[in-house]
């Protein structure tokens, strides 16, 4: 974390997001997906049964579901994928404070970058919504060695945008991305989809995007 100096202001070197859940409302979308699948195969999907499937990548989820349905992990995959991916395409929507966040970001001169479990045509869906131009750069699954909930993702971005994983903020709404980002060595501000995310020396929950303002950074 950067050092306050007295009479300046602290900012994080970069804020990098991750999307689903947190930047737009599609973590439901995803568990609906996954629900949909564990149902129609007469396994439970509750909420129990659910929340371990939340900020995973397909494949790893795929792996989960074929412990639990007469599916092949990459059937499992391929029909996950598909009905995510329509149900994103359909229409998605932003969360309240996202955009707002994401400007003062930018006018801060602070650089944003996408970092998704997603796959990178359902995050060129969502881009087109949030704006492109919001995002220096944007990691999606499939373009590192490991995926959340390792920090190989935010590794990455931080990598390409130059700056010091120690000095940035991520922010997240579930255990795994928030596990992967402390891996990392970020700090992070959890807006959390599912329980499960306990606050921390580098972990500050709230209730939303709403009022989360980066010229009071460090949060905690």
């Amino acid at each position: 974390m950067r050092t306050r100096t007295p009479g300046t202001r602290t900012l994080p070197a970069a804020l990098l997001c991750d999307m689903d859940g947190t930047l737009v409302d599609t973590e439901r979308e995803w568990l609906s997906a996954v629900a949909g699948l564990l149902r129609a195969h007469g396994a439970a999907a509750d909420e129990p049964a659910v929340t371990p499937f939340a900020g995973l990548p397909v494949g790893p989820a795929a792996a989960l579901l074929a412990d639990r349905i007469p599916l092949t992990a990459t059937e499992a995959a391929s029909r996950l994928d598909r009905e995510f991916t329509a149900r994103v395409a359909a229409g998605v929507t932003v969360q309240p404070g996202a955009l707002r966040l994401l400007d003062q970001a930018r006018a801060l001169g602070v650089p944003v970058a996408l970092v998704t479990a997603s796959e990178r045509a359902v995050a060129e869906l969502v881009l087109r919504v949030l704006g492109p131009h919001r995002f220096a750069v944007s990691v999606t699954q499939g373009e590192t060695p490991r995926g959340k909930p390792h920090p190989d993702p935010y590794l990455s971005a931080c990598a390409r945008l130059a700056v010091d994983p120690g000095a940035c903020l991520a922010v997240e709404d579930t255990p795994t991305g928030t596990t992967a980002a402390l891996a990392a060595g970020c700090h992070v501000l959890a807006v959390p989809t599912v329980p499960g995310i306990p606050p921390g020396p580098r972990t500050t929950l709230a209730p939303s995007l709403n009022g989360v303002d980066l010229t009071t950074y460090p949060f905690s």
